[in-house]
């Protein structure tokens, strides 16, 4: 069976949460992929989880290049209802890179999610010994 990719391109919004404060997450020397994982490490939630999504090992690849910020990632199941909030709350997470232009975003199925895909925090919060 092919990949099952969902693609949407979106221009990432690049205004602080509040007009008038400088925007420190952005670096000089540009936005690297481990500042957009952390970043959605430290925003995006599995809300029937509690748990990150980074750490919960939903994010397959994150590549920043060209002003853009490609992410393949993956939900627990094919059926998950939370896909289009995740999406949503990736978005917002890498808003707040102002040399961060556009987002794409890719939703596959292959390879399935499986519970030895989490971080050893992840496991230890769900109890989880696999």
């Amino acid at each position: 069976m092919a990949d099952t990719e969902l693609r949407e391109t979106e221009t990432a919004n690049t205004e602080s949460a509040t007009e008038g404060e400088p925007n420190t997450a952005t670096q000089t020397q540009g936005t690297g992929e481990d500042m957009v994982r952390e970043a959605i490490r430290s925003e995006v939630f599995d809300p029937e989880l509690g748990l990150n999504i980074v750490d919960l090992g939903l994010i397959y690849d994150v590549t920043v290049k060209d002003n853009r910020a490609d992410i393949t990632f993956t939900l627990t199941s094919p059926g998950c209802p939370v896909g289009p909030e995740i999406m949503t709350n990736m978005r917002r997470a890498i808003s707040q890179f102002d040399d961060i232009e556009e987002v794409d975003l890719h939703m596959v199925f292959s390879p399935r999610w499986h519970p030895s895909m989490m971080s050893e925090e992840a496991e230890d919060e769900l109890g989880y010994w696999g």
